[in-house]
């Protein structure tokens, strides 16, 4: 079973932004979907909890430079 988070990343400004969140994200063992909009600033994502867990995407993110705000 799937787990989703849907969060604020500020750093959002241009569809680059939105295509590397997308490829680095998606690419970690275990994530699934990783959809992101850059009009909201919001990033969706999906996850195998046996696999990997929120606090490595989220640690992820901040070394890619797109640290969720929430």
């Amino acid at each position: 079973m799937s787990q989703e988070k849907t969060v604020t990343v500020p750093n959002i400004s241009c569809g680059h932004c939105v295509k590397t969140i997308e490829r680095e994200v998606g690419g970690l063992p275990g994530v699934g979907e990783v959809s992101a909009d850059q009009e909201s600033r919001r990033v969706t994502i999906s996850w195998d909890p046996e696999a990997t867990d929120w606090v490595a995407i989220e640690d992820h993110m901040g070394d890619i430079h797109y640290p969720p705000a929430d």
